[in-house]
């Protein structure tokens, strides 16, 4: 009997060891916020590249004390790339595109803000509040790289994107009451 004991844990421990590190193909993270948290799963399996990059950034804490910039009601929040005082957090280098995935920006998915260059994603992301496939790969025309979704937290998505904006600056959208980004971690499995 203790034998058997043994032997079963023997067996649990390892798959226990990888459950805790979150290696699984499509990890899921935490983004924390001052006005609560959002859940998401990453397509590691349909955009590896930019899954990769963003865990990076969740990894150096990277993301830690930046802030939601610009809302948008029943379009996006986009956040990752300015601290509260809208400062610009140093970047990595730009990544390349993989908005052809066939993922769309439908409403609670996440993708990979950029400028007009399609590979010039670096750190700062956006979630749809709103269905916007015109955000979309077709052909000629570059999209923006949807690479998760929010598995919990739509509400808090929503409370955000209601809130007040004005311009700081040339900055359009920013919210007046600063939405805080407390830090982005990966969830555990357990």
């Amino acid at each position: 009997m203790l034998r058997r004991l043994f032997l079963a844990i023997a067996l649990l421990l390892p798959m226990l060891a990888l459950a805790g590190e979150n290696k699984s193909p499509n990890p899921q993270v935490v983004i924390k916020t001052n006005y609560g948290d959002i859940t998401v799963r990453l397509f590691a399996d349909k955009a590896p590249i930019t899954v990769e990059n963003f865990l990076q950034y969740v990894d150096s804490g990277h993301y830690d004390g930046t802030i939601f910039h610009r809302v948008i009601p029943k379009f996006m929040i986009q956040g990752g790339g300015f601290l509260p005082d809208m400062s610009k957090r140093e970047t990595g280098e730009p990544i390349v595109n993989e908005s052809k995935n066939k993922l769309h920006n439908t409403r609670g998915t996440i993708a990979m803000a950029r400028t007009n260059h399609p590979d010039s994603a670096t750190n700062q992301f956006f979630i749809n509040q709103g269905t916007n496939l015109r955000l979309d790969w077709a052909p000629g025309t570059p999209g923006y790289t949807v690479f998760g979704e929010v598995t919990s937290g739509l509400d808090v998505m929503d409370f955000i994107a209601s809130s007040p904006v004005h311009k700081v600056g040339t900055f359009e959208n920013v919210p007046v009451e600063t939405i805080i980004i407390t830090e982005i971690k990966r969830k555990s499995l357990l």
